[in-house]
């Protein structure tokens, strides 16, 4: 069932949780009519925020939870996906194409997701990301 105007769904900070949100964007991908490419777009860059939130602000504590809330309003898909951590600084994130830092694990996953999606949006000290696709 997709979430209504102002309601998400809440998962443990386990990876496999991630199949829950895997199943969260499908519905709406369906519902919404969302073309192939644009499917993909929000698939990775989602997964890849909820990843972040359970590894980084969470740190893979199962105790602690993820939610992840959806709207649509104006044809514009919004995701919001909030962690339980203590927040980072996203202004100062190295850059992973810069050839210093090809080799680093670390990086990639906001680099997808501003690429990705039509607009990312930090909150609550980066405790919360907010992506938005135009549909």
């Amino acid at each position: 069932m997709i979430p209504a105007k102002g309601e998400h769904i809440k998962i443990s900070s386990t990876n496999t949780n991630i199949r829950l949100v895997e199943k969260l964007i499908d519905d709406v991908c369906q519902v919404y009519k969302v073309n192939e490419d644009s499917y993909g777009n929000i698939l990775i860059a989602v997964t890849e925020a909820v990843n972040n939130a359970i590894q980084h602000g969470n740190q893979n504590n199962p105790e602690k939870f993820v939610e992840i809330g959806f709207n649509n309003v104006n044809q514009l898909l919004t995701f919001n996906v909030s962690d339980e951590g203590n927040g980072f600084n996203y202004n100062a994130l190295p850059d992973p194409t810069d050839p210093a830092n090809i080799d680093k694990p670390h990086g990639r996953g906001i680099f997808l997701m501003r690429n990705l999606a039509d607009s990312v949006e930090f909150l609550n000290n980066g405790k919360t990301v907010m992506l938005s696709f135009k549909n």
